[in-house]
């Protein structure tokens, strides 16, 4: 066994390893201590409500942020003290903690602030100190107008909800909405750019419903009934849960949210609905709400988890609690404190006082923070991505980015978003291609139709539904008048039969009473402008009757669609133009047409000569006799009775074409002028308003009719405008005439003018022009939400044969005439019908004649080639061969009596038997044109006149051919093989 070492040796190694690993332990934990003491806390204020569960989530939150933001952000200097206070849900109290955190504590800057209430205030004393005020739960549009450069609102404004809750409006077609609200500044504030932008849309507010916090129930209830007897059924409702709760309960037991209603509630209820009994979800089901749009994130799932389980420990007698937007927000708004005031980089924490007085209130004693506007700056500029999105502040104010539709069902079940760039969508995503705006809604009642918005009010009032009452034209309207109780005992007429035809097509009952707008005695209690007006004052729910549509009075009321024919027309006597026109025959024809078909029977008949006259002897003949036969051919064509043969076949192409021509145009003409023997035969008096005006004739119109507005603006003399009530007195007016009182002509609206011409078929008619008008419509009071449905009631009644069957039930058998709308205008045939006509006639024409010259010339272009003779002498040659015959053509070979030998000799046929054409006898006239002199030599005027003249004159061939002897008894004509052995 060995001895130990010296123990003096053994200290000194000892000592030499342990000394220097204690004091760098001595040096870790001095830096250690040294680090956490150079950590700089700031005092921030946090004034909520505590003993409320918002306020109790709120705050839960904010210190989990704190935690989360320090442990990942150790290395920074600075860090938020929390000094909180309680608000007691009440604005003083809330005012009281604020001027205490800022004059005792002198926190640099604060959170919470409860509600909107107790933020203005306190962003006043933030002002005055500039001490930023951060609030995440106070969203009045009011606080914007404070416009603090120190208040920053880290929640979402209440106005940015409302393009959601009008897109949703107008995405139903509701044309009005009642909003329902708290009667405190945060429920005040929001309705101004609520009914701005309703208005926006075209929807009406008819009426604001105005609850005090502190109301009973009897008072909501009372409420609520004053809204049932309203025709609208489209709520929105803005307040907090507490009072929410109560006025759907109530809303449920007195019937509004029943079938057919519809009820949109905004963010703080929506955000908060699980924090709601079960029996106030009971009663709210069907409820559309609007809520910010929260992006799911794993950090906000893996958040929601570590705060349920930190809320229980902490408050473990709240069993059922769940995370609401409020707390996100408070987490959000916490780090961006945290964030800047980090970034501010703080070292001093007093308030300047120097500008304090000391008799100072306690209200101007808490002096001005030095770090505010570092704060200030601080804070606009930070950004980052928190558990609620993007947040960024935006002149103070936190901008919103989505909106969820939810529909209440048992729960909130999401049924589409909305963002101001894409409106509604089911879905956020860009490549969505669902047609429909939102998903599936049930609504209230377990309706899954979509409600039309209005109902008609259930406080057993029927519609009041004024007729007019008046003497005549009882046909449109008759009210019958009990002479013993001056009671009204029936309103008939064709427009109360259509008024009742378009409520029958309505999908929903309305009930309605007619009341006569009139005297007991029958008179009428004032004009049409008199009975519309009463709508707009409320006495009546509608106007049925002849009411015209007119813009002076569609600034008090609301018209439905006409259901009548438009326009106002002047009505005049006919008289019969028959016996007193001997030249009617020319009346179905224009003077154009007339001049053109007369050039059109000498053209053709000039060109059917052309191209006929050297084959065809019933063309031939002295000049005299061929101008008469061609014109005589022609004009023979309109009856069809021409005698003369038609033998070359370009003639017969072009008689075809004119046939075609001759024939459209006399069936035409023929119908034309039956026509105006029978049904025209009637032509009016007067057809020109000028030529009344001119004459000074008296003109008639209806009493209370606005027909004298347009006589007056046609300059009428008023001393000539004289008034009827009725068809028999307007009737009675025109039978005297104007110059004994009457009246030359009246003027009436169409369903009027068609009555009053049916009934003296005739004797009267409506001539042109035509005034227009918008025609008869019923008529309701402005931004009526009837009057969509019945406009689209009246189409689906006219497009239909139930018009016509209240038209032929009213009117048809009152009529004597097959068409009561006679509308006298010219029938006078003109040449725009039949220009084509003629154009192909003309170019059918033409076209034969050039290809006969074409032939004719190169048949004969040796005469015209001939440099023997002069120019004027082979013209001359040339056009006595033109009106001479074609001896070539099989016309006269087959029945000329002549036989051409093969060897060159000529004899009369013994078979040349031909009874004589009624032109044959012209054959004397062809001397006339003939080469040949008296003894047949022939003439001098083809060749050299010098040459011998006792040698035989010779022609060429092609001459001697075409040309007869010049004797008229000799039967044999020289042929062209004769000539040449001659020659």
């Amino acid at each position: 066994m060995t001895r130990p070492n010296n123990p003096t040796k053994l200290f000194s190694s000892l000592s030499f390893i342990l000394i220097p690993q204690i004091i760098l332990s001595l040096f870790f934990f001095t830096n250690t201590a040294m680090s956490q003491n150079t950590t700089v806390p700031v005092n921030v204020g946090l004034v909520l409500d505590i003993n409320g569960e918002v306020g109790k989530v709120a705050l839960s939150c904010i210190n989990m942020s704190l935690a989360d933001f320090y442990n990942s952000n150790s290395h920074y200097k600075t860090r938020l003290i929390l000094n909180t206070r309680d608000s007691k849900r009440d604005v003083v109290a809330a005012a009281a903690a604020a001027l205490d955190l800022l004059k005792n504590v002198q926190v640099q800057a604060m959170l919470g602030s409860g509600n909107s209430m107790q933020t203005n205030f306190i962003i006043q004393l933030g002002n005055k100190s500039q001490v930023p005020i951060l609030s995440f739960s106070a969203t009045s549009p009011s606080l914007t107008s404070i416009r603090s450069p120190y208040f920053f609102r880290g929640a979402l404004n209440d106005s940015s909800q409302v393009g959601a809750i009008t897109a949703i409006i107008k995405a139903f077609g509701w044309r009005e909405a009642v909003p329902i609200y708290v009667d405190n500044q945060y429920g005040e504030a929001m309705i101004p750019s609520l009914t701005d932008a309703l208005q926006a849309i075209d929807t009406r507010v008819p009426y604001r419903s105005v609850i005090s916090p502190l109301a009973t129930d009897d008072q909501i209830e009372k409420e609520l009934y004053k809204l049932f007897t309203l025709q609208t059924r489209v709520f929105i409702l803005h307040m907090l849960p507490s009072l929410g709760s109560r006025i759907f309960e109530k809303a449920n037991e007195i019937g509004l949210m029943n079938k057919g209603c519809v009820w949109i509630m905004t963010d703080v209820m929506t955000n908060l609905l699980r924090t709601l009994e079960p029996s106030v979800i009971d009663s709210m089901q069907g409820v559309i709400g609007v809520r910010p749009h929260v992006p799911k994130t794993k950090a906000l799932e893996n958040f929601r988890v570590r705060w349920k389980r930190n809320f229980l420990q902490e408050n473990p007698s709240i069993v059922d609690v769940e995370l609401n937007i409020f707390g996100l927000l408070a987490y959000d708004a916490t780090r961006a404190l945290a964030e800047a005031v980090e970034k501010a980089g703080i070292t001093s924490f007093g308030f300047d006082k120097t500008n304090v007085s000391r008799n100072a209130t306690d209200l101007e004693a808490f002096g001005i923070s030095q770090n505010g506007p570092k704060l200030l700056q601080a804070l606009s500029s930070t950004r980052f991505k928190g558990l609620t999105g993007d947040y960024i502040f935006v002149d103070g104010q936190l901008q919103s980015s989505a909106f969820e539709i939810i529909n209440v069902n048992n729960g909130a079940r999401g049924i589409g978003f909305w963002t101001p760039e894409k409106g509604l969508t089911q879905k956020l995503s860009s490549n969505s291609t669902t047609k429909s705006k939102l998903k599936p809604i049930i609504w209230p009642g377990d309706s899954t139709s979509d409600p039309k918005g209005w109902e008609v009010p259930t406080n057993e009032k029927k519609l009041r539904i004024g007729v007019p009452v008046k003497k005549g034209f009882s046909y449109f309207v008759n009210v019958t008048i009990d002479p013993k109780t001056q009671e009204p005992t029936s309103v008939t007429g064709y427009c109360i039969d259509v008024f009742k035809a378009v409520i029958q097509e309505l999908p929903y009952a309305v009930a309605y009473d007619f009341v006569p707008y009139g005297q007991p005695d029958g008179t009428s209690s004032g004009s049409y402008n008199d009975l519309i007006y009463q709508v707009f004052l409320g006495e009546f729910d509608a106007v049925v009757g002849d009411i015209t549509i007119l813009l002076n009075r569609s600034n008090y009321v609301d018209f439905t669609l006409p259901y009548t024919e438009s326009g106002v027309s002047m009505i005049v006597p006919i008289k019969d133009s028959k016996k007193r026109n001997a030249w009617v025959f020319l009346q179905p024809l224009t003077w154009d047409l007339w001049v053109t078909s007369g050039c059109f029977f000498i053209f053709i008949g000039f060109v059917v000569w052309a191209l006929e006259h050297r084959v065809n002897e019933d063309f031939r003949g002295p000049a005299r006799h061929q101008v008469g036969t061609s014109f005589w051919f022609s004009f023979s064509t309109m009856v069809f009775s021409q005698r003369e043969r038609v033998i070359s076949n370009l003639a017969r192409f072009v008689v075809i074409v004119w046939y075609f021509v001759v024939l459209v145009l006399t069936q035409s003409y023929t119908a034309s002028l039956t026509s105006l023997l029978t049904v025209q035969q009637l032509q009016p008096t007067i057809t020109d308003v000028k030529m009344l005006i001119k004459r000074g004739d008296n003109v008639g119109y209806q009493k209370g009719s606005f027909v004298l507005g347009i006589l007056k603006q046609l300059r009428f003399d008023e001393r000539k405008l004289v008034v009827y009530n009725s068809p028999e007195e307007c009737h009675e007016l025109f039978q005297k005439g104007s110059a004994n009182g009457g009246i030359a002509a009246a003027f009436e609206e169409i369903p009027y003018g068609k009555l009053l011409v049916g009934q003296h078929c005739s004797k009267y008619t409506m001539v042109e022009p035509t005034f227009k008008t918008a025609g008869f419509g019923f008529a309701f009071p402005l931004h009526s939400p009837l009057v969509h449905d019945v406009s689209k009631a009246i189409l689906s009644v006219t497009e239909g044969d139930k018009m016509k069957e209240i038209e032929d039930a009213w009117f048809k058998k009152h009529s004597g005439c097959p068409d009561a709308s006679t509308v006298v205008s010219s029938r006078s045939l003109g040449l725009n019908s039949f220009w084509g006509l003629f154009l192909i006639a003309g170019i059918a024409a033409i076209l034969a004649l050039i290809i006969f010259l074409a032939v004719f010339i190169r048949q004969h272009r040796n005469v015209l080639k001939n440099s023997e003779s002069s120019l004027l002498s082979r013209i001359r040659i040339f056009l006595r061969i033109f009106v001479s015959k074609d001896l070539s053509a099989h016309t006269f070979k087959d029945k000329g009596g002549i036989q051409v030998h093969s060897m060159g000799a000529t004899e009369a046929s013994p078979d040349s038997r031909y009874p004589a054409s009624p032109s044959s006898y012209s054959q004397h006239a062809d001397s006339h044109f003939g080469f040949y002199g008296e003894q047949g030599t022939p003439r001098t005027e083809y060749g050299n006149s010098n040459h011998n003249p006792n040698s035989q004159a010779q022609a060429p061939p092609e001459i001697v051919s075409a040309v007869e002897l010049t004797n008229p008894d000799q039967e044999i004509e020289r042929s062209p093989q004769v000539v040449r052995e001659n020659n």
